[in-house]
């Protein structure tokens, strides 16, 4: 995926010997349109919702006529040119996967493969990603449904995996996916009805603000507190865009910035058309029924659950390393104190792109392979989590699965150049 080739590029820029390991055919993770691995989130009208410039690699720049919000296709072009012009391919092995991955006493790992083949490795870096284990509502919501129900991972376009035309939709959820399914679905002429139900309310950020895209105004410098950037963001958003619960969608119960915002540039047109009907929390399944939190009970005839991802680190054993509720402990997203070759890359949600942190991560890692980069001892990198962990649990007080991983995008960014400048001071005392 776009996190596995920017490390592949880090380690053969440093020339340390290595193998990428892909279980699908090809390269692009969740940006491959019908991976051939089953694991792509991707459906036929996505589109990204960070801009372009903020998204692009910074030592491969996308091309200049690339639009702000390119499609999934683009996209998956542009990793294609940028395997190509580096040479990436021939470190990675495709139609192979990781079945367990397991630390022997010397500290080398252990790779076990889908052949059945075992090979050893020195390190380990980890960048399997985070949007391909579809989690469903749990507890389950009481009562049952009649007719199909999908998860957003197996939403692919009107047609496919059902034919949602003059059907009655409920579409629940109010991330990214659910605005984007929500809206395409209710376009005139295909959902019979189209509703969007959500327990809580979130905030909604508009592709362009003032004409431009909002990712290049909103990415907040990393000495600015939260609490000012999200008071400064909302006052350019609604004045700009608008509320939601002037849409009749839920008002949120936190500031923002303080749980992670969803982007869309349609959806309030869709509300305001009446396109979208909004909808509370859902009550109880009821046949071909739905009973809302309101007490207001509507048919419908599909379900589509925008409910989110799990974390899942499938070849380890669980009680090596797990997430439980998606909550993983790590140092800077990246180096669990304890294990000093095991590395994890792109496990996190930055408002922003997660490809120019994977790239800063992947030099990170290899410089410190190389012995560059010196990390703190196990102490003080568990202090820093410990520090780490309780701001943010203080921001984000709802401890939702989805927010066990928030980094804020050029804050992240500075801190691992400042851990990579000290890191290097003490590699040069150390030499």
């Amino acid at each position: 995926g776009s996190s596995g080739i920017a490390v592949v590029k880090a380690l053969r820029d440093r020339g340390i010997p290595h193998t990428c390991y892909e279980k699908g055919d090809d390269i692009g993770g969740n940006w491959y349109f019908r991976n051939s691995n089953g694991m792509s989130a991707a459906y036929a009208s996505l589109h990204i919702n960070t801009d372009a410039k903020l998204m692009e690699y910074r030592d491969y720049p996308m091309p200049p006529d690339t639009p702000d919000y390119p499609s999934h296709r683009l996209i998956k072009a542009y990793f294609d040119d940028y395997a190509a012009h580096f040479g990436l391919r021939e470190h990675i092995r495709f139609d192979t996967e990781v079945t367990r991955a397991e630390r022997a006493a010397d500290g080398s790992w252990a790779i076990t493969l889908d052949s059945g083949e075992t090979e050893r490795f020195d390190a380990l870096v980890v960048a399997n990603g985070h949007h391909w284990d579809p989690r469903w509502p749990d507890p389950p919501y009481p009562g049952e449904f009649d007719g199909p129900q999908i998860h957003s991972h197996e939403y692919m376009s009107p047609h496919e995996p059902l034919d949602f035309h003059a059907k009655r939709v409920l579409v629940v959820g109010m991330g990214n996916s659910a605005m984007d399914i929500a809206c395409e679905l209710s376009r005139p002429g295909i959902a019979e009805k189209l509703f969007l139900s959500a327990r809580n309310g979130v905030w909604i950020l508009p592709k362009y603000l003032f004409g431009l895209p909002m990712s290049r105004l909103g990415m907040l410098p990393h000495w600015l507190p939260w609490q000012l950037g999200g008071f400064l963001t909302r006052l350019a958003v609604t004045l700009n865009a608008g509320s939601p619960w002037r849409f009749g969608l839920p008002r949120p119960k936190h500031r923002m910035l303080q749980a992670h915002p969803t982007i869309s540039q349609e959806i309030y047109m869709r509300l305001g058309s009446g396109d979208v009907l909004p909808r509370p929390g859902i009550r109880a399944l009821k046949g071909d029924r739905v009973e809302f939190t309101d007490g207001r009970e509507e048919p419908v005839d599909i379900i589509v659950w925008c409910t989110g991802y799990k974390l899942s680190l499938p070849f380890f054993d669980p009680g090596f390393i797990s997430a439980p509720g998606n909550d993983l402990p790590l140092w800077e997203r990246m180096i669990k104190p304890g294990i000093d070759n095991l590395y994890f890359v792109g496990l996190l949600q930055p408002l922003g792109a997660i490809m120019p942190i994977a790239e800063a991560q992947g030099h990170f890692i290899g410089d410190h392979l190389l012995g560059r980069i010196v990390l703190p001892d196990v102490a003080e990198m568990e202090r820093a989590m410990e520090h780490e962990r309780a701001a943010m649990f203080r921001r984000y007080q709802d401890h939702a699965p989805r927010h066990t991983m928030q980094v804020d995008f050029e804050a992240y960014l500075h801190r691992l150049r400042k851990h990579a400048r000290r890191g290097r001071r003490l590699a040069a005392a150390a030499a």
